[in-house]
């Protein structure tokens, strides 16, 4: 049997996924939480094979407690459930926490499937979020680019942007010029936008 804890922070929904999960010949719900500070405790007391959590269930328990749970539990594989994401947010989870993530707009075969890959000790990503990910294509940012571009998102004027990364005012004007004709965007609100929605910052 394949055993599950699922994290999800309303409950109708949290036993509509319990309720899809159990009726497979393979799988068990050994235990629920609903991401108020119980899932590390609930997984060292139930040993899933797979952590289903809802990121918004207090952003995936902090992505399982930052990590402890993959360092507690290095055989329960973590599948993240979330409505939207961005490309680059999506390769940090996969990067750093997470065996799998599903849309929760995904067909419902779907999350059994992904359930299953993760205990066969592969990964799982919704089809739809890979197809985002690369109709989003590469950063044609620079690094430097993308530094100034989150300072200016955050409102820092240009010449307190300047003296934070030892450039010039006009360097940082030029760099913001750069950023929008990259992007294709119709001015700096516009670039930070399409560059915020693509995952390049």
């Amino acid at each position: 049997m394949i055993r599950v804890l699922l994290v999800e922070q309303t409950r109708l929904v949290r036993g509509a996924f319990a309720a899809l999960l159990s009726r497979e010949d393979d799988i068990e719900v050994v235990a629920e939480a609903d991401g108020n500070g119980d899932v590390l405790a609930r997984a060292l007391v139930y040993r899933p094979d797979v952590a289903v959590i809802g990121v918004d269930s207090r952003e995936g328990e902090e992505l399982a407690v930052r990590g402890e749970l993959r360092a507690r539990l290095p055989e329960c594989r973590m599948l993240l459930m979330m409505a939207s994401t961005t490309p680059e947010r999506l390769r940090r989870m996969l990067d750093l926490h997470a065996a799998g993530v599903i849309s929760t707009n995904a067909p419902p075969d779907r999350l059994v499937h992904g359930v299953r890959k993760l205990v066969r000790g592969q990964r799982f990503v919704d089809p739809e979020f890979a197809l985002a990910a690369l109709d989003a294509g590469a950063n044609p940012l620079t690094p430097r680019e993308v530094e100034v571009l989150r300072l200016t998102a955050d409102g820092t004027p240009t010449r307190e942007i300047a003296a934070r990364l030892c450039l010039s005012a006009a360097t940082v004007r030029n760099h913001l010029s750069a950023i929008t004709r990259k992007t294709g965007g119709r001015n700096r609100i516009d670039a930070i936008r399409i560059a915020t929605e693509s995952g390049w910052v």
